[in-house]
């Protein structure tokens, strides 16, 4: 079997890059020319030197003025950051004392708390166990908001015969308080 193969495309473009080859080598070589053409022709000066706004010396005085300025602003800065972090330190050593301090207060607070009720809870037991006469001349004497705290306290049936046997107005002024008592409590 005989096959024939096609080299048409191949052919043009072998061409067309010899061209491009061609003209290319054309360009760098003009270049040449003209840069060593260039090179050898004499330099000749200015007719008269160029004349600067400010002399160069006047120009790297301004520039460390301005270096000193920045130096003196930058140590500025810096200590001001040294103070800062000091003021932090400070502020967080004095929030941690002060969590401290009020954990203990409220662990005083809770013991005194328990304490004082304990105490109220003694007393009232003490006017529950009085004749009722007798804890009602007590009762008489104290203020009617203080009478109320311990009458309100004490079981229904001690506080109703204490009541009976205090005067009509005081009996009356001290149910007004218990009963007002919790008027004021939130009711949602």
């Amino acid at each position: 079997m005989n096959v024939k193969r096609q080299y048409s495309g191949r052919g043009a473009l072998l061409i067309v890059s010899l061209f491009l080859a061609t003209s290319g080598a054309l360009r760098i070589g003009a270049g040449v020319g003209v840069a060593l053409a260039n090179s050898t022709a004499e330099v000749t000066p200015a007719a008269e030197p160029q004349t600067c706004a400010e002399t160069p010396s006047a120009l790297a005085e301004a520039l460390r003025v301005k270096e000193a300025a920045l130096a003196a602003r930058e140590v500025a800065v810096e200590n001001r950051v040294a103070a800062l972090a000091v003021s932090e330190a400070a502020i967080n050593k004095r929030i941690e004392e002060m969590t401290s301090v009020e954990a203990e207060l409220k662990k005083t607070l809770q013991i005194a708390d328990g304490a004082a009720e304990a105490d109220l809870a003694r007393l009232t037991a003490v006017y529950e166990a009085m004749k009722p006469a007798d804890a009602a001349k007590v009762f008489s004497k104290m203020a009617p908001e203080f009478a109320a705290g311990f009458l309100g306290r004490m079981n229904p049936g001690s506080a109703a015969a204490v009541l009976a046997g205090m005067p009509a107005d005081e009996a009356y002024s001290i149910s007004v308080l218990i009963a007002g008592r919790n008027a004021l409590v939130p009711k949602n």
